[in-house]
């Protein structure tokens, strides 16, 4: 329940019985027009630029119905312009609610960004049944991270690291761009309202996931609340792992088509599915699945192209498809890819390695793009090729050898030679790993972390090893009383064709925590997928997971105790 009383200026809101405090309320808001051509001074941003202004500003009509639902509020377009005249702007919007809570809310991007994020959507895994932040009336905002994406970039403009030929572009990635973007947009809001947020926010995912850290991380004071999801905080580790995929993958015979990926999905679930208590097409308990994949070995290891009858036990399901079996070395590419991958040389940033993806215990190989993609890949890197092999393509030519026509295969990840010294001096400032958070916590930051165990594209795993991190730090009781982590079974990376289409009112729950020191009891996920037929499930903090009771009704999460096991990196 959640309501609001308001009397003699004050705002107060009663979310789960707890009053927050008082809040006072803004003044009238300037007219939005008046925006048009105001100058962001250098001085009001916390690190260098030449300053920048607002390009637009205009009033937008209420739209929407429902959860999407949005009152009037003022669109600002405004740009900040670099030190290095050849780097390019950084592009922001700002959504200035004509009803305003008094809060804000900055939206982290994607990939390798390069667009404006929509300042009128939802943090990600966001609830389908309340509306989104600007609804509620909070100040939204979000940059493109310093550069503009090719509008025509095939396949998707988030692929596009052409950028990364410039030094203070490449930073502005890493994360100068959401301190600058940031700090502009706060003096937008106070000169619109003529005072600053009360209480700031944060949410982002995969790239917006490693921003969302890096703010608690570099700039503790700054937000009040962050969400980070399926955080990409290891980037440079990550861009690594892609590579070592790709040129696993690019190997003759390798590559697992998409018959074979749905083919070791599909007895992947089938094997584990039922060890939570409940068959339902969904693992649970991932760290537990030992799925065997030399159980799909074809005849004699041989590629498996024509066979239709080579597998014992071959359900109708399976019989539908073109494949019945895996290749050696289709095997082989899959182990490799669910195991731990370490490199011997040092990083300027410390890491050593990345552990993996579970392919063999729920992740998700078979969604297009996100996945191991239709093709196998190649020099050049085809379009059909799967999101983390093109990552990978992008940051070689671009990134570590800037050079645009550069065999992206050519570059050994465990062994990379000549590029070993750029490649550590990007991890420098791509891996957002200090799992210090002392000061963050100490202004009394509170931080959620969402991943789920059927990721395709950042593996949970990775995200387990940070937590861990921050716990050995700081201490499991100092990590609870700022900080949670979530794995959700069955939900992948962006919630497209997910076996659990998670849907949770985070951004309540941060609130609740934030504004009134009540830290989430008990939360629920709900499936918004088709098949999901709107269930539940307890939403289980870090390491324990959902298992079904035995008795009630399997659709609700009050018939599911979250239960604790060891867990694996």
């Amino acid at each position: 329940m959640k309501k609001t009383i308001a009397a003699a200026g004050l705002v107060c809101t009663l979310v789960s019985g707890t009053l927050l405090p008082p809040v006072h309320t803004a003044r009238q808001p300037a007219d939005c027009g008046g925006l048009r051509g105001l100058r962001l001074p250098a001085a009001v941003i916390g690190l260098p630029t030449t300053g920048g202004e607002v390009s637009a500003a205009n009033t937008i009509g209420p739209s929407g119905s429902g959860s999407s639902a949005t009152g009037a509020y003022c669109r600002v377009e405004a740009v900040i312009h670099p030190v290095d005249p050849a780097a390019p702007d950084i592009t922001l919007r700002v959504a200035l609610p004509q009803q305003w809570n008094m809060k804000s809310m900055m939206f982290g991007g994607g990939g390798y960004d390069g667009t404006v994020p929509d300042v009128t959507g939802n943090v990600p895994f966001g609830p389908t049944g309340h509306p989104r932040p600007l609804g509620r009336g909070y100040a939204t905002y979000a940059g493109d991270s310093g550069h503009r994406a090719a509008p025509d970039f095939e396949p998707t403009t988030s692929l596009d690291g052409s950028f990364g030929l410039n030094d203070e572009a490449v930073r502005n990635f890493a994360g100068d761009a959401l301190k600058k973007t940031h700090d502009a947009a706060r003096h937008i809001i106070r000169t619109h309202y003529g005072s600053a947020p009360a209480h700031t926010y944060f949410a982002g995912g995969s790239s917006g996931g490693r921003e969302a850290l890096a703010v608690a991380q570099r700039w503790p004071t700054d937000f009040d609340g962050v969400i980070a999801a399926y955080p990409a905080w290891n980037a440079a580790s990550l861009n690594l792992f892609f590579g070592h995929e790709a040129r696993l993958l690019s190997r003759p015979g390798a590559f697992p088509g998409p018959a074979e990926q749905a083919l070791l999905y599909r007895r992947v679930v089938r094997s584990c599915d039922g060890d939570d208590g409940l068959r339902d097409g969904v693992i649970s308990d991932e760290a537990g699945c030992r799925f065997q994949p030399r159980t799909l070995r074809c005849p004699g290891g041989k590629d498996a192209a024509g066979i239709t009858d080579t597998v014992d036990a071959v359900d109708a399901a399976d019989a539908a498809d073109t494949a019945t079996c895996l290749s050696d070395r289709q095997i082989h590419a899959v182990e490799a890819l669910s195991s731990p991958l370490r490199w011997k040389y040092r990083l300027a940033s410390g890491e050593t390695g990345y552990p993996g993806f579970p392919f063999l215990s729920g992740a998700d190989m078979t969604t297009p793009l996100l996945g191991m993609g239709a093709r196998a890949p190649g020099h050049p890197m085809p379009k059909d090729s799967g999101y983390g092999v093109q990552f990978w393509d992008q940051w070689v030519r671009y990134f570590v050898t800037r050079d645009p026509a550069y065999d992206s295969l050519a570059v050994d990840p465990r062994r990379p030679g000549r590029w070993q010294r750029r490649i550590s001096a990007l991890s420098a400032s791509q891996d957002v790993n200090d799992p210090d958070l002392r000061r963050f916590a100490e202004a009394g930051g509170k931080l959620l972390l969402l991943h789920g165990t059927a990721d395709e594209l950042v593996s949970h795993r990775s995200t387990v090893e940070y937590f861990r991190r921050v716990h050995k730090r700081l201490g499991p009781r100092a990590t609870g009383s700022f900080a949670r982590l979530y794995l959700i079974p069955g939900a992948n990376h962006v919630n497209v064709d997910a076996s659990f289409a998670a849907s949770y009112d985070s951004l309540s729950a941060l609130e609740t925590w934030t504004q009134g020191g009540q830290a989430p009891a008990r939360p629920v996920v709900a499936d918004t997928s088709p098949a999901g037929n709107a269930r539940t499930r307890p939403l289980c903090a870090y390491p324990s997971w959902p298992r079904y009771r035995g008795h009630g009704d399997p659709a609700s999460a009050h018939s599911f105790d979250c239960h604790s096991t060891r867990s694996r990196t």
